[in-house]
């Protein structure tokens, strides 16, 4: 039913809803801030490669005195923590009584 009476004001002539009987409220958007732990950059291996090494021993004889070597060092991921802001209720409006009864009609 579509009609004054339906708004909650009586015997008024007023499309509905009825301005004298009714006030449109609005709410505003809630809103949260929220931290998050993002990577940054990943982590990784680096390999450090070593030549052999030679040294003359005697005149006439090299010797290798240490192989050819590989050293691994690995990097840790890095984290950040970053804000954003999400709506959790996204703003409304709704119509409020302003009184019980209705001040051009009187009922």
């Amino acid at each position: 039913m579509t009609g004054a009476a339906s708004a909650g004001c009586y015997n008024c002539y007023a499309p509905p809803p009825c301005t004298t009987c009714y006030q449109q409220q609005y709410v505003q958007p809630q809103y949260r801030t929220v931290d998050e732990t993002v990577m940054v950059s990943p982590g990784s291996v680096v390999a450090h490669r070593a030549p052999a090494q030679y040294r003359t021993v005697m005149v006439p004889q090299t010797v290798m005195v240490a192989p050819p070597s590989v050293q691994y060092e690995r990097i840790p991921p890095q984290y950040a923590t970053r804000q954003r802001v999400e709506m959790v209720q996204p703003g409304y409006s709704y119509y409020a009584p302003v009184q019980m009864g209705c001040a051009s009609c009187g009922y």
